[in-house]
């Protein structure tokens, strides 16, 4: 009998289990690196900077666009629907039915994109400031969004939409001028998508196996021995993962950097499986570099600050903000809603995103930021307001953001005696900030002083006083982006006095432009 490709894959992974976690199989490691300027090691990607184009960009938004968006119920669908009791298992059964019987298998080709229009949403994007643009490659789910070499059924080219997703953004993004970038969120898949393999507790379907117990799905549910994490509480770790699933997350992730070559590669955690990880980022590193006369021009994200301490990779915070100015480039991942599109969701407002926006950039951060897509591909009206919100206030004021960098202090106002730890999912934390409150960002000669909101009368800005602890050094100028009309201002020891504006500019915020003499 001859094999294909995917049932030697298979038996790949059922010797791996019945060998154990990381026996003999391990000797199987394939880790090779492109020459260049970095080894598969973390000595050697120590050496690795940030480039200047992440530094300057500050904004990218991101699609955050999957099979678990086709039924357009929130945050971890695949994963959730085999939890009995849960919102979207409970969700499932009335919609579909048993997961014994109907399936993440079968969801999937619900995912539509019928309404999709790839280059419209990039024109948006583009006008709104981001900088680069970020699609989903691959959740947890198992799915990849390309024409995968090594996921050949359980792909957006094979089911679905039936279409290179990864390849069609790509083109999209390169075509206005955006930086591109990935997301991977592959590699914690064998312990996430183990619920799969349970089934009810209680009730007349108890002890009835879901469908993911099934062999001949094993290449989306995984193979028999993830069973044991089932159920167990979900652990972002490396432990009890064969090292069989490692090298077949890395020949994954080599498929998706050889083929379409971005700029940004996310992933959706700490650095995986070392060794394993550590030759990716190499290999996506020289890559790079070889197109780019021998400078690397790449970014790799991870969660865990211990990763990016020293060169390797840039720091990416979930939902979370930093408490003052980070020594290195950092960004901030979020979403105006949930992850994954959620009918009915309440999202964050214009004022809310430009709010993060400013102060992460005065802490040296770059905001990505997520706008779920529903199944159809095309953004909702709620979701059209906050970003034609974001587009407005960025048409007068991305001067203050982009290629800009840290002054000596991020702020200034009430907001700053509330001190939030640095670390994620602390957005929440921070209170909302108001006209008194000021961010600040510089560029070259010139400070910009950034109100979030609207002044009603005159302004002093005590850390541009020229007696402040700051010493900004004389001020030659100060106009208001935006604002046609002479500004009147004084610096004195006590702060930077700008006098009230003739007209009244817009309630999330505005920006002060401060040229040094």
């Amino acid at each position: 009998m001859r094999l294909t490709r995917r049932d030697t894959l298979r038996l790949m992974g059922f010797a791996a289990a019945m060998a154990g976690t990381n026996g003999a199989l391990g000797e199987m490691a394939d880790l090779p690196v492109t020459p260049g300027p970095f080894k598969g090691t973390r000595q050697s990607l120590a050496g690795y900077a940030v480039p200047d184009w992440f530094r300057d960009a500050k904004f990218g938004i991101w699609a955050h666009w999957g099979p678990q968006s086709a039924v357009e119920d929130g945050d971890w669908y695949a994963r959730n629907m085999y939890v009995q009791g849960s919102k979207q298992y409970k969700d499932h059964v009335a919609r579909f039915g048993h997961p014994s019987k109907v399936g993440f298998k079968d969801v999937v080709d619900l995912w539509t994109a019928e309404k999709w229009d790839p280059d419209h949403l990039m024109s948006l994007y583009k006008k709104a400031g981001a900088k680069y643009f970020v699609s989903m490659g691959v959740h947890h789910d198992n799915f990849d969004l390309w024409n995968s070499k090594y996921q050949p059924h359980w792909n957006a080219v094979s089911r679905g939409p039936k279409k290179d997703v990864l390849g069609i953004w790509q083109k999209a993004a390169h075509k206005y001028g955006l930086k591109f970038g990935v997301s991977e969120h592959l590699w914690i898949s064998y312990k996430w998508f183990a619920t799969s393999h349970g089934s009810d507790a209680t009730g007349p379907m108890a002890g009835v196996p879901y469908d993911g117990i099934d062999p001949k799905f094993a290449d989306l549910y995984h193979v028999a021995n993830v069973k044991q994490f089932a159920t167990e509480k979900l652990s972002f770790t490396d432990d009890d993962i064969t090292d069989v699933w490692k090298q077949h997350w890395l020949n994954r992730m080599r498929d998706l950097l050889s083929n379409y070559q971005p700029d940004l590669l996310y992933t959706d955690g700490h650095l995986p499986f070392e060794e394993y990880g550590l030759a990716m980022v190499a290999n996506m590193y020289n890559e790079n570099a070889k197109r780019n006369h021998g400078a690397t021009q790449a970014v790799y994200t991870s969660k865990r600050e211990e990763d990016c301490a020293i060169g390797t990779c840039l720091l990416d915070r979930e939902r979370g903000v930093s408490d003052g100015i980070w020594p290195s480039p950092w960004q901030t991942d979020t979403c105006i809603g949930q992850w994954h599109y959620n009918r009915g969701q309440k999202y964050k407002s214009a004022k809310k995103v430009i709010d993060l926006l400013v102060d992460i950039v005065s802490k040296n951060g770059n905001l990505l930021l997520n706008f779920p897509l529903p199944a159809n591909g095309e953004l909702d009206a709620e979701e059209m307001k906050t970003l034609d919100g974001i587009t407005a206030w960025m048409a007068v004021n991305s001067e203050g953001i982009h290629a800009s960098r840290p002054w000596k202090i991020h702020g200034d106002g009430p907001a700053m005696k509330v001190v939030v730890a640095t670390g994620n999912f602390n957005e929440d934390k921070k209170p909302d900030l108001t006209a008194q409150d000021i961010r600040f960002t510089m560029n070259g000669k010139h400070i910009y002083a950034f109100a979030m909101g609207a002044p009603a009368g005159d302004v002093v800005i005590p850390p541009l006083g020229s007696a402040s602890a700051q010493n900004p050094g004389r001020i030659a100028n100060v106009t208001v982006l935006g604002y046609d009309d002479k500004v009147q201002w004084q610096q004195d020891a006590a702060g930077l006095k700008v006098s009230a504006l003739g007209k009244r500019m817009s309630e999330i915020g505005l920006t002060y432009k401060v040229t040094l003499a």
